[in-house]
């Protein structure tokens, strides 16, 4: 079915975006034989190609970071593949099954329809009226600057999401605020590419790359944390520091990082003028990630032995580095003129805009309400969000499967919708 600007369609349900979310409803959704179509704003999984930077690649290796129905080709298994080619994939999936799946298409407003059923949806190519709605629309919507961000002419700002590679940005030094997997991940680069580089550093937690000739994701899988169904009290504030970037070998180590060149910072505080501030918490913050990586080496000694399994210990990866300068005497503020910082990276995430869904689907707070998926607005869905079921549900594997959920339950309310009592048949 061609969308032709001006037509009034009507359609079972309605995806809203064509990322690895939204191509994830489409396939279980024609598993089930469900009438519906997928509407992509820009391209197929748009944000892999446009909303990262050169060289990044998954943080998870092939084997793991993909749906169950389609293998990444011409990739070793437990490769970390290039952003370009996991988008490709998306391209390849959707294509395999003959997603119903319209680009250049931007959702305007949603909203539901009074005294009948369903939603009526303006878009750029005219109106659509559908049954039923899910978002596929994902937590990388926004990039969030905090307001504590200075007012300065003569300093670059960009968020992560719009850093391409060193070449793009001026001469200088470069600040990089947050340190979870994009702000490290950019942080090395530049600093490899000869710049200087400054790491403002906050609460994460730092898994090993590998350990034990497995990869993290696998010891995250049989230790069950893809599937812990509630976030640990406290970790609210938590991200993650991982990277592909550097194979199997790629474990991230601040220590490391500091040792080569790079200046590590607390939690970045304030600024007057040129003068950025920061927290003295740098060495509790790399502290508490030290913790979360050697419990998962804890995890996963006591796994191994409890199962009788035959893997080569590794005591090496018990070694800490020596705390370098930056972290016995840490830094409580910097003059970013006088230290020739001309950038700073804002690594600071992420927000969602549901401003084009005008529907009684949130909390006091703006946020999604739902039960894994199903929101407290009837045929509202939302698909791709974090902790949507589980810890997992984000990345590429945990969405595929809360699609499927999600499926289902549109599936079961078809069935009673369908129903005619004997009158009716």
């Amino acid at each position: 079915m061609a969308i032709r600007k001006g037509d009034k369609i009507e359609i079972d349900t309605l995806v809203i975006g064509a990322g690895q979310a939204g191509v994830a409803m489409s396939e279980h959704l024609s598993n089930l034989g469900i009438p519906h179509l997928v509407l992509e704003r820009n391209r197929i999984a748009e944000k892999w190609r446009t909303g990262r930077w050169d060289s990044l690649v998954a943080n998870g290796p092939a084997w793991h970071d993909r749906f169950p129905g389609l293998e990444f080709e011409g990739h070793d298994p437990d490769a970390f593949v290039p952003k370009e080619q996991v988008a490709d994939y998306f391209v390849a999936y959707a294509e395999k099954f003959n997603a119903p799946i319209h680009t250049g298409v931007e959702v305007k407003k949603v909203e539901r329809n009074a005294n009948r059923p369903g939603f009526t949806i303006e878009t750029s190519e005219g109106l659509i009226e559908a049954h039923r709605i899910v978002s596929a629309t994902g937590p990388f919507q926004t990039p969030v600057i905090p307001p504590i961000a200075p007012k300065n002419d003569n300093l670059t700002q960009i968020h992560s999401a719009d850093y391409r590679n060193p070449g793009q940005l001026p001469e200088g030094g470069v600040l990089v605020v947050g340190a979870g997997s994009s702000g490290v991940q950019i942080a090395d680069e530049l600093q490899r590419s000869g710049k200087k580089v400054y790491l403002s550093v906050g609460a994460h937690d730092r898994p090993p790359r590998s350990y034990r000739n497995r990869d993290f994701c696998w010891w995250l899988g049989v230790l069950g944390e893809w599937d812990a169904e509630a976030m640990k009290p406290g970790k609210e504030h938590v991200t993650i520091a991982v990277t592909g970037a550097h194979g199997n070998n790629g474990t991230v180590d601040f220590r490391a990082l500091a040792h080569q060149g790079v200046t590590l910072a607390g939690l970045t505080k304030s600024f007057n003028g040129n003068v950025v501030s920061f927290q003295s918490n740098l060495a509790e913050n790399i502290a508490n990630g030290d913790k979360n990586y050697l419990d998962l080496l804890d995890a996963a000694d006591a796994y191994i032995e409890r199962n009788d399994l035959d893997l080569p210990e590794e005591p090496k990866a018990r070694n800490i580095l020596p705390d370098p300068e930056c972290m016995t005497n840490p830094i409580s503020e910097l003059n970013l003129a006088e230290e020739g910082i001309t950038t700073i990276i804002w690594a600071t995430g992420f927000s969602t805009d549901y401003s084009w869904l005008n529907v009684n689907a949130f909390d006091e707070n703006g946020k999604p309400a739902h039960q894994r998926g199903v929101s407290t607005e009837p045929g509202v869905y939302f698909v791709g969000l974090p902790w949507l079921s589980r810890r997992g549900s984000s990345f590429i594997w945990g969405v595929w499967h809360d699609a499927k959920h999600i499926a289902g339950h549109i599936a079961t309310q078809r069935k009673y919708l369908e129903y005619r009592d004997s009158s009716q048949r």
